[in-house]
């Protein structure tokens, strides 16, 4: 008998135990007795069985299918998160249903369609941003939601809360200890609540200091690398410039660093940069990028570990993971070589 048209009750007869035993193995319960588990993992590799999950999902009422929504693909942040997913995914038995849906709200139509076709038991998802209306449409079909710094858990609702303002108070320290006083911000989008908050937690920290930020070295971007470019020119162009600058995001604050060579400034000598995230390539970068380190692996997996177990509210702190993109202020630095001198 071909063993596509095998069924349970046929393994079971091969492997000389029960249909109960083929069914909890093949769904990897962990109470069958691993004995009787490995003769009906052998019988089933042996034929090349394959388990209708279709038939599984109608039977079990759940489809043991998870959704991950991010918002660009390209963007070095999320490839570690998709990874720890999928791996995750892996390990207990899931099946995982990516989508990433740009700024394109066309994509974002087919990435919630292919969801709810596929009875997702439950949707994280990490776009940091523009949540609201995706969540409504899933709760509203009864599907666990996974988000980033939500305000109101409900019954569906899963979230984590990042500690921003760790990690940017120890940048802004690390910087005023450096003898740095004009310190810009490069903010992420202003509709963005997680852009919003890092940018916030930075003017408290500086005040907390007694720093004052004026108005024009708090400049606006929109996390990529051309809003770095764009902005480091305008600060550059200041009578008087920063010498430090801490930017929303790494890609903001790469962009700086690509910049600041086409306009003969030096990094760290004559500008300090500090980014936000650690993506894989800040420390790849010359010189190596000071930046606030948030764990992607964390995110991934607590949202999927949330979807599962139902965990309503859980944090993650940032720090800041100190590399050469940052050295004493111009002036301090100058103090510094007369005094050696």
């Amino acid at each position: 008998m071909a063993a596509v048209h095998m069924t349970l009750q046929e393994i079971a007869k091969r492997a000389n135990v029960s249909t109960a035993t083929v069914s909890r193995t093949i769904n990897r319960v962990p109470t069958v007795n691993p004995v009787l588990a490995r003769r009906v993992r052998r019988v089933i590799e042996k034929e090349g069985y394959y388990p209708n999950t279709h038939a599984r999902a109608l039977a079990s009422g759940q489809s043991r299918i998870l959704g991950l929504l991010v918002s660009e693909i390209t963007n070095p942040f999320f490839p570690e998160i998709v990874e720890t997913f999928a791996k995750l995914g892996f390990q207990h038995n899931y099946e995982i249903v990516l989508g990433s849906i740009s700024q394109d709200p066309r994509l974002l139509a087919v990435a919630v369609r292919q969801m709810i076709e596929r009875r997702v038991d439950g949707i994280a998802i990490l776009t940091f941003g523009g949540e609201d209306p995706l969540i409504k449409m899933f709760n509203a079909r009864n599907v666990s939601v996974f988000a980033v710094d939500r305000d109101c858990p409900g019954p569906l609702l899963r979230t984590v809360r990042i500690d921003y303002e760790h990690g940017i108070r120890e940048a802004v320290q690390h910087l005023a200890a450096l003898g740095h006083v004009r310190i810009a911000f490069i903010a992420g989008p202003a509709h963005l609540k997680t852009a919003a908050l890092r940018k916030d937690a930075f003017e408290r920290c500086m005040e907390e200091i007694g720093l004052q930020v004026p108005p024009g070295l708090l400049v606006e971007g929109d996390h990529t690398l051309q809003a770095g470019v764009k902005a480091i020119s305008e600060l550059a162009s200041l009578p008087d410039r920063p010498t430090a600058v801490v930017c929303s995001n790494d890609l903001t604050a790469i962009g700086v660093m690509r910049q600041a060579f086409e306009l003969s400034l030096n990094v760290p000598r004559d500008l300090s940069v500090v980014g936000f995230d650690d993506i894989p390539l800040a420390q790849f970068m010359i010189p190596p990028l000071t930046t606030v380190q948030m764990s992607q692996i964390g995110i991934a997996s607590i949202a999927f570990r949330a979807l599962l177990n139902s965990t309503k509210v859980q944090a993650i702190e940032t720090n800041l993971v100190l590399r050469c993109s940052t050295t004493l202020a111009p002036g301090r630095l100058r103090t510094v070589q007369h005094w050696r001198a």
